[in-house]
């Protein structure tokens, strides 16, 4: 096969880019430097097309080595035949390659296996020929009866033949290639209920069918779970006629024979014991990995957006982790995230209790000047958020405000090894707090040092493919931290090793390093870490920061390997170093224009016109963090109760999630409103992603509330006046 052409087709890209990429990929380049430092190479491709184009490199190379070995096995028989192997050059899914290699496969004994060691494979032979002034089928069944052989009658020796010809059929790729497109065509998906009586989750899929080309994908994995819970029962199922048509135009002779009813039969019954199990096997399998895929990538993009959120950045915070009987656990953490100080409150014991913490609250935000309050959306979040509200009232010219934030896996981070190395004076409980006031700060900064799979964006994401999912979410966290940056001097091991070119033990020695030497004053001192080769430096340098840095490009995005460039640009722009330090090279891009426009400077610096406009973006913002120009979160210093919410009304909301099916908000009543798809906008939209992003502020009317159900359903179509 050639890789480089079927890349090139199926991501429509020149020939160059896609050559440029492979080799940069197998030069052993990360993704992010790629994206990042070598755009001339690759013709300015984003980080998500190459991640997708290395996979699918992965997938051709892995697809090229299984036709190698089908071809190696069925040349080792000796039944290679030109048509074979142009069938398997021409291959382009597994699938097909299987198909092809299924005759040749190695099998466990079979009915077919048992009649050809009877001597009965002439005899099928002979009838599939169907031939046709040939002899009836039995009657040539008659000359293969053998006692030894175990083959009683001439009926034995008959049905031995079409469990032969049975097997032939069931082995043929085409026919299996044709009824499986068929399936996706006019297959459909049924589903019943394992017992209608129960109770569960699944009860709109207890009778339940859709055309294989039609079911959505979130209802393939809901499916999925339901049948994995025993709750439901799933076949997926094609007309018989269609079916029996297919294997007809494929088995037998137009002209007519005596034989001609016996293949018939031979071909419905490989269809009813042999294709039809299988095919339907595989349908299930690709409709999943289909519908995991698009999870994943929907898992992917919220996670994504759920990480850029803009921080709050130079405000001292409290992080409120709610609980019922073991109270509300509180830590104050200083602007850079250094814990200051912690406590528990009781807000949902006797009204004392909750007056004295109260007056601990204020007491800490007079004390340390807090400016924001974060508060787990988990157990007693509600009575937490309430309290605050009250509390805040209570205070005279309040600058105090507070945000819900999510907690899904602080748990799992403060019970951790890194979380008892960062924390080792403090209980898992307190170290939740620590990490709920940090996620309001700096979310991309605290986020790192979790599972992304705990997270809790994106649907389904447990019944993901661990691998692929694992993946694509390291992927995203990757891409997220380096297009940020990381401050070389304080950025956690968590957070260093998400960084291109660097992996856990390298992030480790960083601050080793750090701690025995001092701050980083210098990029290049980076050399001097143990185990961070030129490979290494070469990956990551361009994605730290070092703003004590003399040299000002140490805390922009320029690579190292630009420095020349970047000094000389400023030269015959008329600046210096200390301009960009002081953001005075306003100007530099309209004088670029002057000394005769991107091409000319470029190739006068010797490099190419991506990287020039790359430098002048970093030389006009030195240190900027991407984030900053985003929307900021939306803090409440008030909240209302679900009780309160009537149709029509507007509020502003933020996005928690987004799902196939439409987006949750948060609109400050401690229950997240569901916007469906349908409700987003007057034009049809494929997917709500289309519209709304994680932790976009939104304006939306409310359509309906139910209290006892706690549902709330929101719109983001505004109400027409009457």
């Amino acid at each position: 096969m050639d890789i480089i052409g079927e890349l090139t087709t199926q991501f429509s890209l020149k020939r160059w880019q896609v050559e440029n990429t492979v080799k940069l990929i197998d030069e052993g380049n990360t993704i992010p430097f790629i994206a990042r430092y070598r755009k001339e190479a690759h013709g300015t491709l984003d980080d998500q097309i190459l991640r997708e184009l290395s996979e699918k490199l992965t997938y051709l190379r892995n697809l090229d080595k299984r036709r190698e070995e089908v071809y190696a096995s069925i040349e080792a028989q000796e039944k290679m035949t030109d048509e074979i192997a142009a069938a398997l050059d021409k291959a382009k899914t597994l699938a097909e390659i299987e198909d092809i290699y299924r005759p040749y496969k190695p099998k466990r004994r079979t009915r077919a296996s048992i009649a050809k060691e009877k001597g009965l494979e002439p005899l099928a032979d002979e009838i599939y020929k169907q031939e046709k002034n040939s002899l009836s089928p039995l009657e040539m069944a008659a000359q293969f009866i053998d006692e030894e052989k175990g083959v009683g009658s001439a009926e034995e020796a008959l049905a031995g033949a079409m469990d032969i010809i049975a097997e032939n059929i069931s082995d043929n790729a085409d026919i299996r290639r044709r009824l499986r497109n068929l399936f996706f065509v006019v297959g459909v998906v049924n589903v019943k209920a394992a017992d209608e009586n129960a109770d569960s989750v699944y009860t709109m899929y207890y009778d339940y069918s859709e055309p294989v080309n039609k079911i959505a994908d979130h209802r393939i994995l809901a499916i999925d779970r339901g049948e994995k819970e025993e709750f439901l029962k799933v076949n997926v199922t094609l007309d018989p006629v269609k079916a029996a048509n297919v294997i007809a135009s494929e088995t037998l002779k137009p002209e007519g024979s005596p034989c001609t009813e016996t293949v018939r039969e031979a071909g419905k019954d490989a269809y009813d014991r042999l294709i039809m199990p299988s095919v339907e096997r595989e349908i299930r399998n690709m409709l999943t990995e289909r519908a995991a895929a698009s999870a994943i990538k929907l898992f992917s993009m919220n996670l994504h957006e759920l990480l850029m959120q803009p921080p709050v950045k130079g405000k001292n915070a409290i992080g409120l982790d709610p609980g019922y009987r073991t109270g509300c656990k509180v830590a104050v953490v200083d602007a850079t995230g250094r814990v200051l100080d912690t406590n528990v409150i009781y807000v949902t014991h006797s009204e004392a209790q909750k007056e004295s913490a109260k007056v601990l609250i204020k007491s800490l935000i007079k004390k340390y000047d807090v400016e924001i309050i974060a508060i787990g959306n988990g157990t007693a979040s509600k009575e937490t958020e309430i309290f605050t509200a009250d509390l805040l009232k209570e205070i005279p010219n309040n600058k105090t405000a507070y945000m819900v934030v999510s907690e899904a896996g602080a748990s799992v981070y403060s019970a951790s090894k890194l979380a008892a190395e960062e924390f080792p004076q403090y209980d898992v409980s307190l170290r939740s707090a620590v990490s709920i006031a940090r996620r309001l700060q700096d979310p991309l900064a605290e986020l790192v040092k979790i599972d992304p799979k705990a997270i809790g964006v994106g649907q389904y994401q447990h019944d993901m493919p661990e691998k692929e999912l694992d993946l694509a979410l390291d992927g995203v966290v990757e891409d997220c931290v380096n297009s940020v940056g990381v401050d070389l001097n304080t950025a956690s091991p968590s957070l260093l090793k998400r960084v291109a070119g660097i992996n856990g033990s390298v992030a480790k020695n960083i601050v080793v390093y750090r701690e025995e030497n001092g701050a980083f004053t210098a990029r290049n001192q980076l050399k001097k870490v143990s185990k961070l080769g030129d490979k290494a430096y070469e990956q990551c340098a361009g994605f730290l920061r070092i703003p004590e840095s003399k040299n000002v490009f140490d805390n922009t995005g320029v690579h190292p390997e630009s420095y020349e460039a970047a000094s000389k640009l400023l030269d015959i722009c008329g600046y210096d170093k200390a301009d960009v330090k002081s953001e005075a090279v306003t100007d530099i891009a309209s004088k670029v224009e002057l000394l005769g426009g991107a091409d000319k400077v470029a190739d006068k610096l010797g490099i190419g016109v991506p990287t020039l406009k790359d430098i002048i973006k970093e030389l006009l913002r030195p240190g900027r963090d991407p984030r900053d120009e985003l929307p900021p979160p939306l803090l409440r210093t008030d909240i209302m109760d679900i009780k309160d919410l009537v149709p029509g009304m507007e509020l502003k909301g933020t996005v928690r999630n987004v799902i196939d099916f439409g987006a949750f908000v948060d609109i400050g009543v401690h229950q997240d409103g569901l916007v469906h798809v349908s409700q987003m906008s007057d034009k049809f939209i494929k997917h709500p992603s289309a519209v709304v992003k994680v932790g976009e502020v939104v304006t939306v009317w409310v359509l309906s509330v139910d209290p006892v159900k706690k549902r709330i359903s929101l719109t983001m179509k505004k109400p027409v006046v009457q």
